[in-house]
């Protein structure tokens, strides 16, 4: 009888454990799932704020342009751009900017 009551313990603490230890490897395979994709997400989000802060400061691109470009770039007036598009074999230009004067 005394073996039983100390058989029955170690059988219910052996179970135990392998449901806890199995539990925690879910977990642990869980948190560095999300880890990872909010790695990815961070690197997305430092590329596209790159972007933004460059691509929306007209300051900085006339900076950029006078630092790695010298006298390649020329400045143009938005008035004075046209868009070409080819309908049915011809060429359509158009002017991106109307101006009523």
């Amino acid at each position: 009888m005394k073996k039983l009551f100390l058989f029955v313990p170690i059988i219910i603490l052996i179970f135990a454990t392998t449901i806890t230890k199995n539990s925690t490897k879910k977990l642990d395979k869980q948190i560095f799932e999300i880890n990872e994709n909010v790695r990815i997400l961070e690197d997305r989000y430092e590329l596209t704020l790159l972007d933004y802060n460059i691509l929306t400061s007209p300051k900085k691109l006339i900076e950029y342009q006078q630092l790695y470009f010298e006298e390649k770039f020329i400045q143009k007036k938005i008035e004075n751009l046209s868009t070409v598009t080819i309908v049915n074999d011809k060429l359509e230009i158009e002017k991106m900017v109307n101006i009523d004067e």
